[in-house]
């Protein structure tokens, strides 16, 4: 997906985001010559050179990761976020000088349909503008994955394909679909590192609801191994809620229809029928 989003007024820098297939990004920082830059941007690296900083939002103790910024031409000046650099799972805001970062243009297509090595661990990365004007990067590592694929439907069920990573499909394998302290599991069908599995509606309306209630799915490899949680996060997509709305069913008392939740895990929500 290649965007852009408008100043937010604030008047803050502004940078230009290419991300790769193997999870760098490159940040283009326009009218910003680290040559002239203030003092106040300086002291991040040796010898105090400018940089731009990515935060973990909501971390405590504060986690950041400081990328040097260099000269890129003209007024622009670039920092680069290496694939081999470590994010820890969640959204990371960009800034500069302590002052927040806006979006421009956003190059993302090279995530599209990304492939990662069969053995794991899984990490994507996914610049984005926040509902408040700023650049943030969503993050997630995984060691073990399932990536959810295509879905297809039933008259009461839904059918899930993907693909396994980290793990391999054995013996007793199920997938989980999970609320509260409730589990209800089906069989797993797959090989070569592919995993498809249906979910049957009705078991999950029991008993019926009186309040929508969201049952996550997970995928378990094999007897006793431990649950994988199934999401979709090897593309170019960093929430998928409002982007993938798929066909509910109404069944006695209930509807049940598959969704995305904040995190692009997949789940089926099951509320009162209307």
């Amino acid at each position: 997906m290649t965007g852009t989003t408008g100043a937010s007024g604030r008047g803050g820098p502004r940078a230009d985001c290419v991300a790769d297939s193997a999870g760098g990004i490159t940040f283009d920082i326009a009218g910003h010559d680290v040559r002239g830059a203030d003092p106040s941007e300086r002291g991040g690296g040796a010898g105090g050179e400018p940089v731009l900083v990515l935060r973990r939002r909501g971390a405590d103790p504060v986690e950041e990761t400081r990328l040097p910024l260099t000269p890129a031409g003209g007024d622009r000046s670039r920092a680069v976020l290496p694939s081999t650099v470590e994010l820890a799972e969640g959204h990371w805001d960009v800034s500069v000088g302590g002052r927040p970062v806006e979006p421009g243009v956003r190059d993302v297509r090279a995530l599209v349909d990304r492939v990662p090595e069969p053995s794991g661990p899984v990490a994507a990365r996914v610049p984005y503008p926040t509902a408040d004007g700023r650049l943030a990067v969503r993050s997630w590592l995984r060691a073990r994955h399932a990536e959810a694929g295509d879905l297809t439907f039933g008259e009461d069920c839904c059918t899930v394909e993907g693909r396994l990573y980290g793990a391999v499909l054995e013996a007793g394998a199920v997938a989980e679909a999970r609320w509260g302290g409730e589990v209800r599991e089906v069989p797993v069908d797959g090989e070569a590192g592919a995993f498809a599995f249906t979910v049957p509606y009705g078991p999950l309306a029991q008993p019926r609801p009186d309040r929508p209630r969201t049952w996550q799915l997970w995928l378990r490899p094999s007897a006793g191994a431990g649950p994988v949680r199934v999401a979709r996060v090897l593309d170019d997509v960093w929430d998928r809620r409002d982007v993938f709305v798929y066909p509910g069913y109404e069944g006695d008392g209930f509807r049940a229809t598959p969704c995305y939740g904040a995190d692009n895990e997949l789940c089926v929500r099951v509320a009162p029928a209307p």
